[in-house]
């Protein structure tokens, strides 16, 4: 089983690998693959749960992920991402919410979208056992703030400042930190300043690691980022054995004698 200590010793060593899920049959596949990690992502609002952001997620639909999730990893970590408005507000309620994704839906350790607010706080989790994934650059849940989800770090000041909280969050007891959509060079930097790994997506290669969603690896989004790439077409294939299956019904081919069973004890009521 994969440790915070296990991925935190990679930085700098050995390329490390994370992917999201969502439920148990999809965190099979992916811990099946190898992966490092497993992140219960938020972005389930937008790939699975019909929103068109992550804001409506909840700290419930992220405990039955989660929980799911969990079920169905054998060897990864299983990272539960903070929901919108689940930390942040107060201490005491940020670390109970945490808490229950360790305690009640077995993850290992939750991500925080991060900024000056989350240092304090994920200082406080790991001093009370929580571990705790940083997040810097671009940082979904502040959409609305941000006005859409353009990259970050793109001026001196805005990428000094993710440089700062990367190394604020490293001292804060992270054991390591996810970036996002940000300039290449920039997340180099950061890879080379922290002791910590950091995990990119849309951050080029020179990251400790890479993560994208599930959906967009497998070919099952009708849209894929710039910065992720479609490994298979898991869309064509499922609406090709969907497509069969309708023609077959209306056709009569299924079900056939093989799908069927028959009991002669019963045939005397016929």
């Amino acid at each position: 089983m994969t440790t915070v200590t296990d991925v935190r010793a990679k930085a700098g060593v050995e390329p490390i690998t994370m992917l999201t899920a969502y439920d148990a049959p999809g965190a099979s596949l992916v811990d099946g693959a190898g992966v490092d990690m497993v992140l219960v992502g938020d972005s389930m609002g937008n790939a699975v749960l019909g929103h068109d952001s992550t804001l409506p997620v909840t700290v419930e639909e992220t405990l039955s992920h989660t929980a799911a999730v969990a079920r169905g990893v054998e060897d990864a970590l299983v990272v539960a991402d903070m929901p919108f408005l689940s930390f942040g507000v107060e201490e005491s309620e940020s670390v109970r919410n945490a808490g229950r994704m360790l305690k009640e839906a077995h993850a290992d350790a939750v991500k925080l979208e991060s900024g000056p607010h989350t240092v304090e706080l994920t200082e406080r989790l790991v001093q009370l056992g929580i571990p705790v994934m940083a997040h810097l650059g671009l940082t979904p849940q502040r959409v609305n703030e941000l006005g859409g989800y353009a990259r970050q770090g793109t001026s001196e000041a805005d990428a000094r400042e993710i440089v700062d909280l990367a190394r604020a969050h490293e001292e804060a007891g992270a054991f390591s930190l996810v970036l996002e959509h940000v300039p290449a060079n920039l997340a180099a930097h950061v890879t080379d300043e922290l002791d910590i790994p950091t995990i990119g997506i849309g951050a080029g290669p020179d990251c400790d690691g890479q993560v994208l969603v599930f959906h967009d690896v497998v070919g099952l989004s009708d849209w894929t980022p710039p910065f992720a790439k479609p490994f298979g077409d898991a869309r064509a294939e499922m609406a090709r054995a969907l497509g069969d299956y309708v023609e077959a019904v209306e056709s009569g081919a299924f079900p056939g004698d093989e799908h069927s069973h028959v009991e002669e004890d019963l045939e005397h009521l016929y």
